[in-house]
C-alpha cells in the first residue's frame, strides 16, 4: 500500500530533504511514483492508514515517579510541610519556598512551567477534588506493573507482579513505534534513572535504544554527554539501581539535539525514591525539579527546527501513595490511594486550556494509544489487546481510529 501525505507543517527536517543541488525533471507516472516511494521512507511511513488532522510528528514522553495527583494539585501538603517529621525539623528554606495560603498559590510554586504553560495551553488530568479520575488498571500499585501499564496499555497482572529487571512481557508502544516507522534504533530513545527500564521498555532487548541507571554509553554523541557518562559514577545516590534524575536528564537532552529522535521518554525517578526515605523536603525539591526540567524540555523542542509546532508533550506516574502523614511514603497492593494517578499534555494536537467542567475518569492505560494515534497510527490495530482508549482531551479533532470501536 502507497501512502501520499500533505503535511501543512515541514517535515521531514531539512536534514532529510534531498539536496537542493539536484535539479529535478517534469516528472512522469513513473518518477511521481518513486517520490512518492522516497517521501515515505523519509517520513518512515508503514502501510497504515494515518489519523486525518494529525499534526504531531515527534512525541517527547516524561514521567517521574510516584508523583502523588495531591502535590500536583494542591501543591504542597500543609499537613507535611509544617510537620516537625518527614524530614522537615529544619526545613524553613523549602516552607517558605513552596509554602502558600490556597493550592493555587501552593502548586504554582512547586511546580511553575506544569501550572503556567502546560494548564493554559495544553490539559492535566487527575484533579480529584474537581471529579477527574485517572486510575491505574493494575492491582499492584508499584513501578514496573504501572511503567508496564502506561507503555503496552493494559495491565498485565499475571505475569507482571514484581519489580524484576526482566523483558517486558508484551511489546510495548514505544517498538511499535520504532517498527511501524522503520525507525533507526536511535531515533526511538529512552534515558531513565531506574535500571530497572532496561527491562520495562522492551519485549526485545536492544529493539530501541536504552540507557538506564548507572550506565555508561557505548559511543557518545557529544563531548558533554562523555563527561555525563563519566560523572554517573563519581556522582552517586544512595541508591544502588538509581542514578541522579541530573544526569538521565541532562544525558536525554544530548541525545535529543544530536540525534533527533521520532520518539523520546525520559523516566526520572527521584521523587518516589525520596519518598521512601520519608523525606518530604527532598521529594518537594525533586518534583520542583522536574518540572524544570519539563520546562527546559519544552523551550528545547521549541527552539530546534525539527521539532517546534510538531511535538506533543506527554507527562505522567506510574503510581500515587498514601493520602496522609503515616501513609504517604508508601504505596502497592495495600495502600488503595496509591491507584490514583495523573495526566498532562502539551502539543499541537491538543486543544489549549480548555477547562473541564464535567466529571471525567480515565486509566493509565489510555496513554499508550494515545501515544499511537497522535503520531496518526490505528492504535485499535497495534493494540489488539489494550484495554485503554486514545484520550479525546488530547487530540484535537476528537475522532480517533478506536472511537466507538471497542
Amino acid at each position: 500500500m502507497l501512502v501520499w501525505i500533505h503535511l501543512s507543517q515541514p517535515w521531514p527536517p531539512e536534514w532529510a530533504r534531498p539536496s537542493p543541488t539536484k535539479t529535478m525533471r517534469r516528472p512522469g507516472q513513473r518518477h511521481i511514483v518513486q517520490q512518492a516511494l522516497c517521501l515515505g521512507v523519509l517520513l518512515g511511513l508503514s502501510a497504515h492508514p494515518l489519523l486525518p488532522g494529525t499534526r504531531t510528528k515527534c512525541v517527547v514522553l516524561v514521567t517521574g515517579d510516584g508523583i502523588r495527583w495531591q502535590e500536583v494539585f494542591r501543591g504542597a501538603d500543609p499537613n507535611l510541610l509544617h510537620s516537625d517529621d518527614h524530614g522537615m525539623k529544619e526545613a524553613a528554606e523549602v516552607r517558605q519556598k513552596f509554602g502558600g495560603s490556597s493550592r493555587e498559590e501552593r502548586r504554582e510554586r512547586l511546580m511553575p512551567f506544569l501550572w503556567t504553560v502546560v494548564a493554559r495551553q495544553g490539559v492535566i488530568v487527575g484533579d480529584r477534588d474537581r471529579n477527574q479520575i485517572v486510575r491505574l488498571q493494575n492491582r499492584y500499585r508499584f513501578s514496573y506493573p504501572g511503567y508496564s501499564e502506561l507503555l503496552t496499555g493494559r495491565p498485565q497482572d499475571d505475569v507482571v507482579n514484581s519489580n524484576a529487571n526482566r523483558p517486558n512481557p508484551s511489546e510495548t508502544v514505544l517498538e511499535i513505534v520504532r517498527r511501524e516507522l522503520r525507525l533507526p534504533r536511535d531515533k526511538v530513545a529512552v534515558f531513565a534513572s531506574w535500571e530497572v527500564f532496561h527491562g520495562i521498555a522492551a519485549h526485545s532487548p536492544g529493539s530501541i535504544f536504552v540507557n538506564a541507571g548507572y550506565d555508561a554509553l557505548d559511543s557518545p554523541p557529544t563531548p558533554r554527554s562523555r563527561e555525563l557518562s563519566q560523572a554517573q559514577f563519581q556522582l552517586l545516590t544512595p541508591w544502588r539501581s538509581v542514578r541522579h534524575d541530573y544526569i538521565t536528564f541532562e544525558l536525554a537532552m544530548e541525545h535529543l539535539r544530536s540525534k533527533l529522535p521520532r520518539l523520546l521518554y525520559v523516566a526520572l525517578g527521584e521523587t518516589d525514591d525520596w519518598a521512601h526515605q520519608d523525606r518530604y523536603d527532598r521529594y518537594l525539591e525533586a518534583l520542583h525539579y522536574f518540572d524544570h526540567c519539563l520546562e527546559r524540555l519544552w523551550k528545547t523542542l521549541q527552539s530546534l527546527p525539527a521539532y517546534r509546532g510538531q511535538t506533543t508533550l506527554l507527562i505522567a506516574t506510574d503510581h500515587g501513595r498514601g493520602d496522609n502523614p503515616s501513609t504517604w511514603p508508601r504505596h502497592g497492593e495495600k495502600v488503595p490511594e496509591a491507584a490514583f494517578v495523573w495526566l498532562a499534555a502539551l502539543g499541537p494536537d491538543t486543544p489549549p486550556g480548555e477547562p473541564i467542567t464535567t466529571p471525567i475518569e480515565l486509566t493509565a492505560s489510555d496513554l499508550a494509544p494515545t501515544l499511537l494515534e497522535l503520531l496518526g497510527m490505528d492504535s485499535r490495530r497495534l493494540l489488539p489487546q489494550a484495554t485503554g482508549r486514545p484520550v479525546e482531551l488530547i487530540l484535537r479533532k476528537g475522532k480517533t481510529h478506536s472511537q466507538d470501536a471497542r
